[in-house]
């Protein structure tokens, strides 16, 4: 094979060129396992409410990496130091921190495999393809689990304010069209700076930090947990749980070999083995589409009613209160449903259900968003700000939906 020119360029809508550094990160670019997340939704059922929001994991991981890239240059021009195999750790870790996201992300998580999150299947292709380069990976790795004692480094992969959240925030706003979830994650980024190998923001960032953490809390009420959006996840989770249930029962289902495998096999932490990576690596969002359409068709009344509910989004109505659901409204639609199909209760189950949903916008327990004073003292962005529903974001929000049919389904 001849060599070819490895140091490409990308045309982002956000961020313009994007240059591919090195011959290291072209080659993971390449692999069959980075291209994979062409074919998942970043915003899994999204587009529903949001037609378009339609871009993938593969847009948001390039443009981590090339957030992370802006990142490396104001520090260094800081006089942070940065070897160029830190460097290589920290761009390999960003590029590939999502690579272990199956069909529809979180829907997975909760039905076709269980126990094993989607960082842990990351983890585990990025082990893969340290073996396949020769480990060239080891310290991407190794800052990707935290381990590494620059600590700094591990933040910018993963902390309330790292380059993944630069990324995303923006690139989701501008997909959806929700402009109070564009970021100015540029300037956020100018603002950064290192103290005893932590990561700290000027204190002239301030308002861009505020900024940034109400971004985040619109786009979680008004985009990832939108109701619509909402409803539309839970009833992938339960096509695939009752596809699952029909399965080991010993219907013969029509779908790709790839989805087959996962609903024949119980699949966690313990049996996800190499031959698992390697079936889950054929895995994406077609697969889950194309099943859906087949099994709209299927006799199942339970599973034949959610396809065709997403096919054609004409979805459970969903209703969200700040107190929880009573059980008395949550029988009656049950008992509705039943008397109507006369279906069982475990059946009707699968559209008369309840749930609840959290929102917090910053954690301040969690590896806090640190601002250095002019005085060069430290202190948590809650202290500092004059913003007071900076410590209202702080708090927990937590909602209560309960989801039945609509009169006719």
């Amino acid at each position: 094979m001849s060599t070819k020119n490895k140091l490409k360029i990308f045309n982002d809508p956000i961020y313009g060129f994007i240059t591919i550094p090195n011959s290291l990160i072209f080659d993971l670019i390449q692999h069959k396992y980075f291209q994979r997340l062409r074919r998942i939704s970043q915003m899994g059922l999204s587009y529903l409410v949001y037609p378009g929001a339609h871009h993938t994991r593969f847009h948001h991981a390039l443009g981590s990496m090339h957030l992370m890239q802006k990142a490396l240059n104001v520090l260094r021009f800081k006089g942070v130091e940065v070897s160029e195999d830190e460097e290589n750790g920290l761009l390999v870790a960003i590029l590939l921190h999502d690579i272990g996201h199956g069909p529809f992300s979180h829907a997975m998580e909760h039905s076709i495999v269980n126990d094993i999150s989607h960082e842990e299947i990351s983890l585990r292709f990025m082990e893969e393809l340290n073996e396949e380069f020769n480990g060239s990976l080891t310290l991407a790795i190794s800052i990707f689990k935290g381990e590494y004692p620059r600590k700094f480094m591990c933040q910018l992969i993963s902390s309330q304010l790292d380059m993944d959240r630069a990324d995303y925030l923006k690139r989701d706003s501008f997909y959806t069209g929700v402009a109070e979830g564009n970021i100015n994650s540029e300037r956020l980024i100018t603002m950064l700076n290192v103290v005893r190998d932590e990561l700290v923001v000027e204190e002239k960032g301030i308002y861009s930090i505020e900024k940034f953490l109400v971004a985040r809390r619109f786009m979680y009420w008004q985009v990832y947990l939108h109701k619509t959006g909402l409803v539309a996840e839970q009833l992938v989770i339960r096509v695939l749980k009752r596809a699952k249930e029909l399965v080991d029962k010993g219907s013969k289902l029509q779908c790709s070999i790839a989805l087959n495998y996962f609903l024949n096999s119980e699949i966690n932490t313990m049996s996800f083995t190499k031959e698992t990576l390697s079936v889950f690596a054929k895995l994406d969002d077609y697969d889950i589409i194309s099943a859906m359409k087949d099994w709209q068709h299927h006799n199942d009344f339970v599973l034949s009613n959610l396809c065709e509910m997403i096919i054609n989004r004409d979805l459970l109505k969903i209703k969200l209160k700040n107190k929880p659901i009573d059980a008395i409204a949550l029988n009656e639609h049950c008992k509705a449903l039943i008397e109507k199909y006369n279906i069982t209760k475990q059946e009707a189950d699968y559209f008369v259900f309840t749930g609840e949903i959290t929102n917090q916008a910053y954690q301040i327990k969690k590896q806090n968003i640190n601002i250095l004073l002019k005085s060069g003292k430290i202190k948590d962005i809650v202290k500092v700000s004059d913003q007071l529903n900076l410590k209202a974001l702080s708090k927990p929000v937590t909602k209560y939906y309960i989801c039945y049919p609509k009169k006719k389904m």
